[in-house]
């Protein structure tokens, strides 16, 4: 996994315009609304936030926004509660897609152990991640993963989601 850079763009852009097809056609609501976009993708390359998996070919088989900052939407958790607090060092994953050409290889399994592993050689003990309560594909990918389901957080828009912890 590589941070990515402006010439990853369209690759990515493909893979999120296929996971919107596959979420409407799903009849799940997360990114319809236009999110996430060019821009939202270029503001995480500019924050060095981006990263693709690509192959011998260039191709990108898998794309994550992946940081260490603290995800304001997560500060306030209902029905439940993080395993580690709010205030203590965590990563976050958002916009994790794979390209359906690359499907069933593991790529996104590939993602979580290089967003680990950088977590862990940085002495972070916790990732979060969040989905829409519809997802049950990656709810299941998350749960595989050996997250925990830890409650319900808003996004800055106000849809619901289901939020998750691991402790590396």
């Amino acid at each position: 996994m590589i941070r990515s850079d402006l010439s990853h763009i369209p690759g990515i852009l493909k893979i999120i315009d296929d996971a919107k097809r596959y979420l409407a056609s799903k009849n799940i609501d997360q990114w319809q609304n236009g999110y996430p976009n060019e821009e939202q993708i270029r503001n995480d390359i500019t924050n060095q936030e981006s990263y693709v998996v690509v192959n011998t070919d260039g191709a990108v088989m898998g794309t994550t926004m992946f940081t260490t900052n603290s995800e304001p939407t997560y500060k306030v958790i209902e029905q439940g509660e993080w395993i580690v607090d709010e205030s203590k060092p965590y990563g976050v994953i958002h916009r994790m897609a794979v390209n359906d050409d690359f499907r069933g290889f593991g790529v996104a399994k590939f993602i979580f152990g290089q967003c680990h592993a950088m977590l862990i050689e940085q002495g972070i003990k916790s990732l979060k991640i969040d989905t829409h309560e519809e997802n049950v594909a990656m709810q299941s990918l998350i749960k595989s993963q050996g997250y925990q389901y830890c409650g319900i957080i808003y996004t800055g828009y106000g849809a619901k989601r289901l939020a998750f912890e691991k402790i590396l």
